[in-house]
């Protein structure tokens, strides 16, 4: 018997103040069970970073959903698509293949990597020539000892804070609050 996802809820106000972006989020992520807390997490540090786009790309006429993930690898970590059906920004966590990046930027109007493994300089100069070309692709690299402190705050029911400003998050759950800078890689 096939063991199934683990079920968590975040309710995430995010307060984008670079980008002037205002929400509330209402959440339900599905925990492949060969996902981690951190890597859980990380799909919550991307579309805190990039929702704003509901706004700026899509005009508020869009879905922000998590896509299956791991269970499917032609779909994102998370994604934005307008009422066109048109992958308006495509968003992923860890260290996907090169030919992978280029199908997502095939796919969609934006793709947004965001590594967080203590060996992301590696592959990234394994990757760094292939994905020369690609100009709809940004990759910004989160701290490990960063990403694992996010793992601390995984419950199955969460009630988070993620504010932007100068391109930095601050998140918080009411008891700990993380800090996390990213580091443009391309």
């Amino acid at each position: 018997m096939a063991i199934k996802s683990t079920i968590y809820k975040a309710q995430v106000a995010i307060a984008n103040i670079d980008q002037s972006y205002y929400a509330d989020h209402s959440l339900t992520l599905a925990r492949h069970p060969s996902e981690t807390d951190e890597r859980m997490m990380m799909r919550l540090v991307a579309l805190a970073m990039q929702a704003h786009q509901l706004k700026t790309v899509c005009q508020g006429d869009g879905i922000l959903a998590f896509g299956a993930g791991l269970s499917d690898p032609n779909e994102p970590d998370v994604w934005i698509k307008d009422f066109t059906d048109q992958i308006q920004a495509w968003m992923d966590v860890g260290q996907p293949e090169e030919r992978a990046i280029i199908k997502a930027c095939n796919k969609a109007t934006r793709v947004f990597l965001y590594p967080f493994n203590h060996a992301t300089h590696v592959w990234f100069k394994g990757i760094e020539n292939k994905i020369a070309r690609l100009r709809n692709l940004e990759i910004h690299q989160v701290d490990s000892s960063v990403s694992q402190a996010l793992a601390g705050m995984a419950k199955r029911t969460m009630h988070l804070q993620a504010t932007i400003l100068e391109n930095a998050l601050s998140i918080t759950d009411g008891e700990q609050n993380i800090e996390i800078s990213f580091h443009r890689l391309f």
